[in-house]
């Protein structure tokens, strides 16, 4: 069976309070194969099956910026056991590899697996960092409202702006991009997982 493993690794642990549990909270409502949960120290892992998955939570990672990013690509050995931690085979070993490169890696984020799709979606997460670092407190509202399904006049009407302001903050926030990042990270997550995007 082919999964996306993450293993994902707090920046700077030891000069600050341990985040493991409380991103782990915020991904809860992720659909996994293998729920997010803590390994060792400050780190965590979770196993996804299903390629629209991916984005949302890689997307969660980024925003805060505190964490090295590490997607491995692959089988794992079946029956897969209950906890995320317990898994095996090649997948958890390419996601070890993946987030020990990440720390040295531009925006903390690799992707490892035998498939060229890996290296393409790698890239394209690396683009979609670029876009997502540069937005603001700002953007971030205006991004927020329209992901929850909000048309530019209404996040207008919602934030009490024009909706002229409005859209000047998704430009700036690079809303339209960002959008087609994460529908080419869902292809080329699906592409490895052996799936249509759903």
């Amino acid at each position: 069976m082919s999964v996306l493993v993450l293993t994902v690794d707090q920046q700077g642990s030891r000069r600050s309070p341990d985040r493991v549990a409380e991103t782990v909270a915020a991904l809860a409502g992720v659909p996994t194969l293998r729920a997010f949960e803590q390994t060792v120290g400050d780190e965590f892992q979770g196993v996804l099956d299903d390629p629209a998955a991916l984005p949302p939570v890689v997307e969660a990672l980024l925003r805060d910026g505190t964490w090295h990013i590490g997607i491995g690509a692959g089988e794992v050995e079946e029956p897969l056991p209950s906890h995320a931690r317990a898994g095996r085979g090649p997948a958890y070993l390419l996601a070890r590899d993946a987030v020990t490169a990440a720390k040295s890696s531009p925006w903390h984020l690799r992707v490892c697996g035998a498939d060229p799709a890996a290296r393409a979606l790698e890239t394209t997460l690396w683009l979609w960092a670029s876009v997502l670092a540069r937005r603001t407190s700002r953007g971030w509202e205006v991004a927020d409202l329209v992901a929850e399904g909000l048309s530019y006049d209404e996040a207008a009407r919602r934030l009490g702006i024009s909706p002229s302001a409005v859209s000047q903050r998704a430009q700036a926030a690079g809303i339209v991009e960002s959008r087609r990042a994460r529908e080419l990270a869902t292809e080329l997550a699906a592409r490895l997982l052996g799936k249509e995007p759903t």
